[in-house]
């Protein structure tokens, strides 16, 4: 890994512990750098589909996945997640977008709608919910909750949103929120009056 590998992946710990709460069936990563989440997703037995726009970083995530065994649990696609989403279905898609490099610890209150790059959260957000009826956003620690709750009322029902703080050696790293679509419980019910 190059030195914007080691600052940018998610510490082994919490990208395990995302795979463990993420579920089976097809996860896609869509900003999968070098590959630490999408390793412990295919270490979990999911398939996984990593999309980076950075040539280099896709090929440091394929030797990775190499040097975990996972290589063939995993799809990696060179391009750009916008231009490709509107092909894309899954059953979980994993966020985690660049936070802005390391400016964004020196700001008191992270604000998805202005630091996350390279769009908006709730662009992003708008965008995944097309994709899959789960949603997994792992974010900086100083992300504001507020607007985390925000994205979940983006849609009639709103999604379903659990919001955990992420610890590693007893330092906060990150926000990680889960959001569920839920299905609307208020649909009409055929029912057969032979019965």
């Amino acid at each position: 890994m190059d030195e914007e590998g080691w600052f940018s992946v998610t510490p082994e710990a919490i990208a395990r512990h995302h795979a463990s709460r993420c579920g089976p069936g097809l996860v896609i990563d869509p900003f999968s750098g070098v590959g630490g989440n999408a390793i412990q997703f295919a270490m979990k037995n999911n398939h996984v589909l990593a999309i980076d726009i950075d040539p280099k970083k896709v090929d440091d995530a394929q030797h990775n996945a190499t040097i975990y065994g996972v290589r063939n649990n995993i799809e990696f696609i060179l391009g750009d997640f916008f231009l490709l989403s509107s092909h894309l279905k899954a059953d979980a898609i994993f966020l985690s977008p660049p936070w802005g490099g390391p400016d964004y610890a020196r700001v008191r209150t992270y604000d998805i709608q202005s630091m996350l790059k390279p769009r908006d959260g709730r662009f992003l957000f708008l965008t995944a919910m097309k994709i899959a009826s789960k949603i997994v956003m792992f974010l900086p620690r100083n992300v504001d909750p507020n607007q985390l709750a925000e994205l979940s009322l983006l849609s009639d029902p709103p999604w379903e949103l659990e919001v955990e703080k992420n610890y590693l050696n007893g330092k906060l790293k990150g926000i990680t929120a889960y959001f569920c679509h839920a299905p609307n419980n208020s649909q009409d019910v055929a029912s057969d009056p032979t019965l």
